[in-house]
């Protein structure tokens, strides 16, 4: 009886049922598997929430306007040129926690904030308070128009979201 020679490294039969296997095997598992791992995945109406985006053209200098994102109230006010320098000239030893005017604005004309009281949660009256600012009417915090606590007992500045300038007339918020 003759046997053929199979010259060494040349793939034989086996060598593809093996593989075809191993892959099919793969894929089984990967169809398995994936429907787990998609489900961590945060919905539709989650993802909707992450960003909003806001029409900032009729904002008239000197106003604000509040708009909801994830739940909570955010403003955004167009400031004018005596806020800005009030804002920008505030000595940092008059501020219970201290922050730059600088650092909380992208361009200093727009304002915008978290509109929640650090103290208890409330949400701040605008144009309201000693620095006209934001007043919580629950417990007296006032906030001066950069969004920093000036009086009262709440304990740090009002949050600044993240935002960019999609345009000059609308803003992206988260």
């Amino acid at each position: 009886m003759a046997t053929a020679t199979i010259a060494p490294g040349t793939p034989t039969r086996r060598d593809f049922l093996f593989i075809a296997t191993g892959a099919v095997g793969a894929v089984g598992v990967g169809s398995v598997v994936w429907p787990f791992i998609n489900q961590m995945n945060p919905d539709a109406s989650t993802l909707a929430l992450a960003s909003t985006e806001v029409d900032i053209s009729k904002l008239e200098v000197g106003q604000i306007m509040t708009v909801k994102w994830r739940g909570n109230p955010v403003f955004v006010r167009h400031r004018t040129p005596k806020e800005i320098q009030e804002a920008q000239n505030t000595p940092m030893s008059d501020l219970k926690d201290p922050q730059t005017d600088q650092s909380r604005v992208q361009k200093p004309e727009w304002l915008v904030l978290i509109g929640i009281c650090t103290h208890l949660g409330c949400v701040p009256l605008g144009h309201d308070g000693a620095y006209d600012g934001w007043r919580c009417p629950c417990h007296g915090s006032v906030y001066d128009t950069s969004g920093r606590i000036r009086q009262g007992p709440a304990p740090t500045n009002m949050a600044v979201p993240t935002y960019s300038f999609l345009s000059d007339t609308k803003l992206k918020i988260g």
